[in-house]
């Protein structure tokens, strides 16, 4: 079973200069970060929706130190900022291309851009396609401002991070905050996905690739503070964008002695993204559990992989 994300770029021709970001936003802020107290958690599942390939499994106890972790995926209107600020050019705008769902193309775009990939076929190469127009040319996000900034690779956010004095989360702590304290859920709010005739995530619903009934709201994007937030007051850690962590992946790292704030290996070729996003449905992508894990290439953008920042205390 694949994830519903795994469409990558393999060239890394493109190289980010970040040298000075730093030195343009150096006031670190903690608005709208929560101060995550450290301790020791059950990391992973051995639960039978879980995906053993994926790395999920066995169940471990990790401990990580405290740290910050923001609420909310990062926004389109703060990556404006730090766009506007830094005159910051993203992977997609160098490639000139990324990913789009095909449902959100119009006939013309579909007919401009015939790319697909052959195993996933519902995600076309849009020319033109980026964080400021997610489905290409004519598109926009100015009535999407307080939604998750997209078509961002890891290398982006990490350019992000670096302007505004903070860092991605690694696995652990991105599974440890998501859990809000619960143990052993399948989601950051329980075991039902949903409560009280209530959705408390923006996944797919209806027929995954070809019909979204929206009985959660949406298709694609929701506001990042949409639905009820978790235990410790963080927002859509399961649904609506996928979000990049710090660590390369790898399906076996956590089976090695270390379990005291885990960083991953030392080298690979995908980093690791959690969450899940608005394209998961249990019939091919499920996802969006809090121990479910996938991954892309660092130079990757497509429309559902976004990311919230983290930060030392």
């Amino acid at each position: 079973m694949k994830s519903c994300c795994s469409v990558s770029r393999s060239s890394n021709e493109i190289k980010i200069h970040t040298e000075n970001l730093e030195k343009l936003n150096s006031s670190f802020s903690k608005k709208d970060m929560i101060l995550i107290k450290g301790g020791e958690f059950l990391m992973g599942t051995n639960d039978s929706d879980g995906f053993p390939a994926d790395g999920e499994g066995p169940i471990r106890k990790v401990t990580v130190d405290s740290f910050y972790i923001d609420k909310y995926a990062v926004t389109n209107e703060q990556f404006k900022q730090f766009v506007d600020e830094t005159n910051y050019i993203t992977e997609a705008e160098h490639f000139g291309w990324s990913y789009v769902f095909h449902l959100f193309c119009s006939k013309e775009t579909l007919k401009n851009n015939p790319q697909r990939v052959a195993a996933v076929p519902w995600w076309v190469a849009v020319k033109g396609a980026y964080w400021k127009q997610p489905e290409g040319p004519g598109s926009s996000t100015r009535d999407r401002l307080n939604h998750p900034v997209i078509h961002v690779s890891w290398n982006d956010a990490m350019a992000f991070c670096k302007w505004s004095g903070k860092r991605l989360p690694t696995e652990a702590e991105w599974e440890y905050a998501a859990r809000g304290g619960l143990e052993q859920k399948k989601y950051p709010w329980g075991d039902d996905l949903i409560v009280n005739g209530k959705h408390q995530c923006n996944i797919w619903q209806g027929e995954f690739p070809v019909k979204n009934t929206k009985r959660d709201g949406y298709i694609g994007t929701c506001p990042v503070d949409t639905y009820l937030p978790n235990g410790f007051g963080l927002y859509n850690v399961a649904g609506n964008v996928w979000e990049w962590c710090e660590d390369w992946f790898s399906p076996d790292y956590h089976k090695s002695d270390v379990t005291v704030n885990p960083t991953g290996p030392k080298t690979g070729t995908n980093k690791s993204v959690r969450g899940g996003s608005y394209l998961c449905h249990k019939s091919y992508c499920n996802r969006y559990r809090v121990a479910a894990r996938s991954s892309n290439t660092p130079d990757s953008s497509t429309g559902n992989m976004g990311f919230r920042c983290a930060a030392d205390v």
